[in-house]
């Protein structure tokens, strides 16, 4: 066991914070696999992404070759882990590899696969790629939504304008109420919070109107 290992097997999460740190600031080749091992197993979201950042610190073409088998292991947060290493690093040639996840059954992995994928799509896909998400338009929960509605927003109005009117004239009241969302964003990338408070008003008076009526 390396001192690195035994560091990252503390329970705590301070000591694992300032293990990571210490290799990203001096990174070792003989790191890469343990930190990569360590992403799917690290419960605090704060030094999962000093991973990353550590990761990032490596040779982009060694962490990509070794972050992509990543993407098919079954456990979720790994996808997901290696889905956010790979928006970091930003090499295009991922795309192909991660593509596949956009269609991915774990609601964390699917949102930060819009995420990446948004980042990494060649030019001529990203009409494919509108379609592809706008397809999710009026599903889900707030945070859901606004993930989705910010994956859009980041391909361009020229890019989704199109595909978010014809999800308004074709979809249901949920669909249009989440392309008006989208389109707000489009308009005023701040609306963020403004809508995600909104919309969480909304949900707790219906809570409390089905509470009344049930």
């Amino acid at each position: 066991m390396t001192a690195l290992t035994e560091a990252l097997a503390d329970p705590r999460s301070s000591v694992r914070l300032q293990a990571v740190m210490a290799a990203g600031a001096t990174p070792q080749a003989e790191d890469l696999d343990v930190l990569v091992a360590r992403c799917v197993v690290e419960p605090d979201l704060f030094v999962r992404d000093t991973l990353t950042w550590a990761l990032t610190r490596h040779p982009a073409d060694a962490v990509v070759a070794r972050v992509t088998r990543e993407l098919t292991r079954p456990e979720a947060q790994a996808r997901s882990q290696a889905l956010h290493t790979l928006s970091k690093i930003r090499d295009r040639s991922t795309w192909p590899v991660v593509r596949p996840l956009l269609g991915d059954p774990d609601e964390g992995v699917l949102r930060t696969a819009w995420r990446t994928a948004v980042g990494l799509v060649p030019d001529d896909e990203r009409d494919g790629l509108a379609r592809t998400l706008a397809v999710q338009l009026g599903v889900g929960d707030r945070e859901r939504r606004l993930s989705l509605s910010r994956a859009l927003v980041a391909l361009g109005e020229d890019t989704v304008a199109s595909v978010l009117a014809s999800a308004a004239d074709r979809g249901s009241a949920a669909v249009r109420e989440h392309v008006a969302e989208t389109e707000r964003l489009l308009q005023d990338p701040d609306a963020a919070s403004a809508l995600a408070l909104e919309r969480a008003r909304r949900e707790v008076a219906l809570g409390r109107t089905r509470s009344a009526k049930g």
